[in-house]
């Protein structure tokens, strides 16, 4: 993967929250970013359209502009409807394939599943890569997680895609600047294509996701000497419970930091599923880990996007502060510097 030249395709759905995979890309991967691909915003910069993503990465209406800058990789970008490639798609992928280009995507429609993909593919050369596809041999969790050499993090939320991945990336960096040999550990798609390694949970056999949270433990404690692991789903979340209890006793870690998304009140398209009050999440979760291994929620990582002023953001993060005893910044807003002080205080 390294010295790919990306192009990401997020037709139709770059400024959407759907975007995500498209955002974290430019944001945080190592591998340079040469365009964005959706027709609906082309002619600006990402930055100009997402601010999040912080770089003036070129958007451009098609395969064809890709390819003239340069481009050797498509990176599906973006999430569609129950992770399934629509045709329309699948037409673009076929054209970056006919011009020699990689294709990766996160889909649970897998492109090596695909025939017309795996054809096009074996006529140009070009590599088709799943970042959703997951090792064959995986198990039930063993207990070796808690005899790794190695000191764990974990981030856990009130919701899904409320910036679970970023305060991961941002205390990894944090911890890293501060001299740690610090391994962000992805658990997801998006977090996989940034590091380059990893195993996308949500596509694991119920009964293994513990032993694939085990596993990846292990494979980072010879990375590093601290691992910052990415959550997934909420514990009060109809839909993706599981994985993030999975999660939770499969990575036994040592500290946890919660995720929360100022001025949400109840799960996301579930409004009869309200979101407790924060201190009480926070008991929630050490409770639920404390079988396994003792850990306390050490910090607070608040998303303050929807608050325009800095002001009103700092003002939230001090009643949050304030109402249940821990530190609270936005690490995108402010810095991850007072989250990662209170998060190397708590480590053993």
């Amino acid at each position: 993967m390294s010295g790919e030249r990306i192009a990401i395709f997020a037709e139709g759905l770059f400024e959407s929250r759907n975007g995500k995979a498209a955002h974290g890309l430019i944001r945080y991967g190592e591998r340079e970013v040469v365009c964005v691909i959706d027709s609906t915003t082309a002619g600006r910069t990402a930055s100009e359209v997402v601010a999040y993503a912080r770089r003036p990465v070129p958007i451009v209406a098609g395969v064809a502009e890709a390819v003239a800058l340069g481009a050797t990789c498509i990176a599906i970008g973006v999430a569609p409807a129950g992770g399934r490639l629509p045709p329309a798609w699948k037409a673009a992928l076929l054209e970056s394939i006919a011009a020699g280009l990689d294709c990766e995507a996160g889909l649970h429609d897998e492109l090596r599943a695909d025939p017309d993909l795996v054809a096009a593919a074996a006529a140009s050369g070009a590599r088709l890569r799943d970042l959703r596809a997951v090792p064959g041999d995986l198990s039930t969790t063993t207990g070796e997680g808690l005899r790794a050499p190695v000191r764990i993090v974990h981030i856990v939320g009130s919701d899904c895609a409320i910036g679970k991945m970023t305060a991961a990336l941002e205390l990894t960096d944090a911890a890293r600047e501060a001299g740690h040999e610090a391994v962000f550990v992805a658990t997801g798609q998006v977090g996989i294509s940034i590091s380059g390694w990893g195993i996308a949970v949500d596509h694991v056999i119920a009964d293994y996701v513990n032993g694939a949270a085990e596993r990846l433990v292990l494979e980072g404690a010879r990375r590093g000497d601290l691992l910052i692991v990415e959550g997934q789903g909420a514990l009060q979340h109809p839909a993706y419970s599981g994985v993030t209890l999975g999660l939770l006793h499969g990575c036994t870690p040592h500290v946890l930091v919660l995720v929360h998304h100022v001025g949400m009140t109840h799960i996301d398209e579930w409004e009869h599923v309200a979101i407790p009050p924060l201190d009480e999440l926070c008991d929630l979760y050490e409770r639920l880990v404390a079988p396994i291994r003792p850990a306390r929620v050490a910090a607070i990582a608040l998303n303050t996007r929807r608050l325009a002023d800095d002001g009103d953001a700092r003002a939230a993060a001090a009643r949050i502060e304030s109402a249940t005893g821990r530190v609270c910044d936005d690490p995108v807003r402010f810095g991850p510097a007072r989250l990662w002080s209170a998060v190397e205080a708590a480590l053993p």
